[in-house]
């Protein structure tokens, strides 16, 4: 039996933020693949499942929201950490929405580095093949 790290795809409109992150987690063993939008992680998904999936919640096209409620219709087992930042009082009534549909963990922009990992590493672990 191979162990294999766990996948973790990261969705993210900001190329600085999506880039930063991966190159965070494959320095950590992490297997990463990403994606700029919601509808283009889902369909990332479809090609490769992960273990993990970062979202944030604001972005065009298909939403973090949007994404989730679609996430945990077709993988309800995979676990959802949401990382996102935006005017307080919206975050927050976005925040408890998501909880509500199933986001495994939360994390405000911008968090640091090792709370990041420590989040991904509670979350995602290496998988037997």
């Amino acid at each position: 039996m191979k162990v294999r790290p766990a996948r973790v795809l990261v969705i993210d409109d900001d190329a600085d933020t999506r880039l930063t992150i991966e190159w965070l987690l494959k320095s950590e063993g992490y297997e990463v693949f990403t994606a700029a939008d919601g509808a283009e992680g889902l369909a990332r998904l479809r090609e490769r499942p992960a273990d993990l999936v970062i979202t944030d919640l604001f972005m065009p096209e298909k939403d973090g929201v949007e994404t989730i409620v679609e996430l945990r219709s077709r993988y309800p087992a995979t676990p959802v950490l949401v990382v996102s930042g935006s005017a307080a009082a919206r975050l927050e009534n976005v925040m408890v929405a998501a909880r509500e549909l199933g986001v495994t963990r939360f994390l405000r922009k911008p968090c640091e580095p090792r709370e990041l990992v420590d989040a991904v590493r509670e979350l995602a672990r290496p998988v037997r093949d």
